[in-house]
């Protein structure tokens, strides 16, 4: 059911330097502006990589999700781990008939890459929390 890897969420206490860790530490060359979704809650910057990005994610505001994963992680750490579907509405349904809880209300948002996402709890997922993306049109 799940598609390709499309990124890998870092949360991060600051994005600028976690940008400056994977420009002049591992050489990364194509890394996007940072830009807000307050609507989200987070700040977000792209590590463009040849075969995936590295989706860098900053609280934006008090409400943010992510200060709590940073009350946790100080430094920040890997987030979340984001697939592609071609139907994001049947792999929630999926996920939901196979026993996964589909976080939040359960219906799609529409997430940094401008397509209807969900997550799925970790501990129905091996400890990891998903991110499911519906893949950007034309993309395959």
């Amino acid at each position: 059911m799940i598609g390709k890897l499309n990124h890998i969420g870092v949360a991060t206490p600051s994005i600028e330097e976690s940008v400056k860790l994977y420009r002049d530490v591992l050489g990364a060359t194509s890394i996007t502006d940072k830009w807000a979704m307050p609507e989200q809650g987070v700040w977000v910057c792209f590590v463009n990589l040849p075969n995936s990005q590295i989706e860098l994610i900053e609280p934006y505001g008090d409400a943010s999700p992510i200060h709590a994963f940073l009350t946790k992680n100080p430094k920040g750490g890997q987030h979340h781990v984001c697939f592609e579907v071609e139907d994001i509405i049947a792999a929630r349904d999926d996920m939901r008939a196979k026993g996964a809880t589909v976080l939040g209300t359960g219906e799609p948002r529409i997430g940094a890459h401008g397509t209807p996402v969900i997550f799925v709890h970790p501990k129905d997922m091996g400890g990891v929390l998903i991110e499911l993306m519906e893949a950007p049109k034309g993309a395959h």
